[in-house]
Formats: C-alpha cells, structure tokens, sequence
C-alpha cells in the first residue's frame, strides 16, 4: 500500500512523450481511490488512536478515584491532580509545534511517546502493591503523560498526511473524532467495572498496557515517511507568528477565546466531579463510569448529525447553537438530588445532550479554524490553539480545586456554569452568530 500511495501520487496527469519531433501528451486515468477500510496502514493508525483513548478513559476515572477514595485527597489535591496533567500543554506545546514541523520522521517519536506513558502508568499499581503510593506519585505520574500527549499531539498531525491521500483527510479526522466518542462510551463502564473488580489502581494497569498496543500499532504502519522539514528561521520568531495570525484575526481570536473559557470552567468542574459524585449524591463508583459514558453517546449522536448540519446550516450557525447547552451538564449536577434513580436519570441525559453539543461544537470549531487559517500558518496556528485552550485546563484545574477547599464542591458547579454560559452571548454577538455568519467556502 505504501509504494502503491506514493507512486500514485508522484504520476502527472499528463505525461508529454516526443516522438519523431512530435511532442504528444498523453492522458492518463487517475488512479482509483481505496476506501479507507480497506487501508492497512490507516486502520492501523485507527486501531492505536482507539486503543489507547479507551484506556485513556479507564485512566480518566480510575486515577482520580485511587487519589480521593485510597489515599484520602483533598479538593485541592485533587485540582493539582487535574491541573498536571495539561500543564505540558502550557510549558511546551509552543516549542512542540515548531519542533514537529521541523521533523523529517515522526512514527519514531510517536511510537516513543506512548511507550513512556506506558512506563509511567505501570508504575502505579506496582507502587500501590509495594505500599509506596501516594499523591504526588500520581501527579508525577500524569505529568509524564501529559508530555508525552503534548509531543505525540503535535507530532501526530503531519504524520496522518503521510497514511492518507489528501482527499481522504477530511473523513481520516472523522473517523479520529468516532474513535474518542466510542472511547468515551466504552472506557468509562469499563473503567467501573475494573475498579469494582480488581481496585482503581489496578484498573490504571490497563492504560499502560494501552498505550504499549498503540505503540505497537503506529510502529507496524508502514507508509514511508518523506517529511520535507521546515527551515529553521528561530523557533520564538516562528512561534510569535503563529500567536499574531491568531490573535489578529477577528474570528480566530473569538473562537481561541471562547475556547480558553469553556475549557478553564470544565477542568475546574472535572477537579471536583468525581470527589462531588462519591461524597454529595453518594454515586457508586460503577454509576460514575455508567453515566460518563452517556456523555460519549451524545458524542457519537453529534458526529453522526453534525456533518449534515453543517452542510445546511454552516459551520458557523451550527457552532453559535451548540454553545447554548454547554451550561447544562453543571446545573443537571449542582440540581442533582432525591433517590439514586432519579439523580441517575437526570445526569444521564444531561450528559447525553452535552456530549452532542460538544462534539458539534469541537468539529464545527476545527473546520471554521481550518477554513479561516491560511494554509501556510497552519501548524503554528494548531499549536496556539492547543497552546492555550489546552493548557488552561491546569489552570482551570487547580482553581477548581482550590474554590472546592474554599467555597465547598457544589458552589464550584455553579460557578462552572455561569463561566461557560459567559460563551454565549460572545458568540451570538460576534458576527459567528449573526444570520450572515460566514458558510463554509
């Protein structure tokens, strides 16, 4: 498949031939394109993002309830917890962005960086057994991680041009986005089920031997890799140019900021959520992971439905409405009361709608970046992006942890949704929610 891609690619369309003085151009017929099922390397590439998102999401729950329940984490421990983990994101996404365009490979790194995550969360559950477990060992742990996410990220998108063709891209990043959305169904009831069976700290067990399958996985790909690297012209005068084409553009700059709140308020409700569900509505640990799960569902609802209202309605519209649910799942939670059934029911389709409201959102988010960002300030313009609506998530994390200690757990709920409803009108007043919002071109 390899050699068949690349020489696919490197055909003309027109070969000219001289013969006898005569110059005669020969028409060739395109080479058919191969479904992306059918492609061995991309299903590969597939199966090592789906393998370790779940155990990603084993990890999401398993980690947090070995802190707050085993080792008696406070709130504001808790919030370091969260906050660890995407602080790489602060410290080297930047760096990390201009050093992947400078790559000629990138499998090599990739493959790396989910063996160290692998390492680190191993470390876990053999830590618990030996009795040397403790909080800042899982904070040590999930900043290692975080490094290596931000790296693999960054790395990770030039490396899917190499394993598909171009016009195959689009429905590649599809399919990436039904990966994280199926993960999220799937990772979260797993999760519970491990941690009622064999312990939290052992369910973490299963993230690490994820993340050692997708190493395996992206290390099996066998697209050649023909990177043409960068030139190095300085890497803060390459960065300064990605910041200024974001924050000098009128919708970049609203949806960068948009971002920024949405995922500051939503580390900061992730910092107290599960200490919330454990202690205020006395949620079983397995009920946790059951009703994240619905969350994932609503994600798979929005990837289903969000191409063909984007197509209708455009990009711009469909991201102006989806924003408006985006308060719900903070007050379904901080409302939450009465028999477990009920507070199961409400929770559940909150989290239901939301997921379809997000997903919408972050697939509508990246083809208005996409369509907006000029094509040679891409991979800068990403990595800003990731630069700071990612790396608010440790900030937002720790705030939340610290307000939990201050204010108590149920008013860090309400001060989440009144955060993330502040998206609303800056979305509906800039022209992204106006009738005459730009469509996609």
């Amino acid at each position: 498949m390899k050699d068949y891609l690349h020489s696919c690619e490197a055909l003309p369309s027109q070969m000219p031939v001289q013969e006898s003085g005569v110059i005669l151009v020969l028409q060739t017929t395109p080479p058919p394109v191969v479904p992306l099922r059918r492609q061995r390397d991309y299903r590969l590439l597939l199966s090592a993002r789906a393998a370790s998102e779940t155990g990603t999401e084993v990890s999401r729950l398993a980690v947090p309830l070995t802190a707050a329940v085993l080792l008696g984490a406070s709130p504001t421990q808790m919030g370091v917890l969260t906050a660890v983990s995407s602080l790489p994101f602060l410290l080297f996404g930047l760096q990390a962005g201009a050093i992947a365009d400078r790559l000629r490979r990138h499998r090599p790194v990739m493959v790396a960086c989910e063996a160290a995550s692998a390492l680190a969360m191993a470390t876990v559950p053999l830590a618990w057994a030996a009795g040397l477990l403790t909080v800042p060992w899982l904070v040590a742990v999930a900043f290692v991680v975080g490094v290596g996410t931000a790296v693999f990220r960054a790395a990770s998108f030039p490396h899917l041009a190499v394993v598909v063709r171009e016009e195959q891209r689009t429905e590649a990043l599809a399919g990436m986005h039904s990966v994280f959305s199926i993960a999220s169904v799937c990772g979260p009831g797993l999760a519970g089920l491990l941690v009622q069976l064999v312990t939290a700290p052992f369910a973490i067990l299963v993230d690490a031997v994820s993340f050692l399958l997708s190493a395996f996985l992206i290390r099996s790909i066998k697209a050649e890799e023909n990177h043409v690297p960068a030139p190095s012209r300085g890497m803060w005068t390459e960065i300064r140019e990605g910041l200024r084409a974001v924050t000098g553009h009128p919708v970049l700059r609203v949806l960068c900021g948009c971002g920024i709140v949405i995922n500051f308020f939503g580390a900061a409700y992730g910092a107290v959520f599960v200490l919330y569900a454990i202690t205020e509505l006395h949620l079983p640990a397995g009920l946790i992971g059951a009703l994240t799960a619905f969350f994932g569902v609503g994600g798979l609802i929005g990837a289903a439905v969000t191409p063909r209202a984007a197509r209708r309605f455009g990009e711009s519209r469909v991201l102006a409405c989806a924003v408006l649910f985006f308060p719900l799942n903070y007050v379904t939670a901080a409302l939450a009361s009465g028999p477990l059934w009920a507070k199961s029911l409400l929770m559940a389709a909150s989290g239901l709608v939301s997921g379809t409201a997000v997903l919408a959102f972050a697939v509508c988010f990246s083809a208005v970046i996409l369509r907006e960002t000029p094509v040679e300030l891409r991979g800068r313009v990403n990595a800003t992006n990731t630069f700071t609506v990612q790396g608010v998530l440790s900030v937002g994390g720790l705030v939340g942890g610290l307000l939990g200690d201050l204010l108590g757990l149920r008013p860090v709920l309400w001060l989440g949704a009144l955060g993330v409803a502040l998206t609303i009108p800056w979305i509906w007043l800039s022209f992204l929610g106006r009738p005459s919002a730009p469509r996609e071109r």
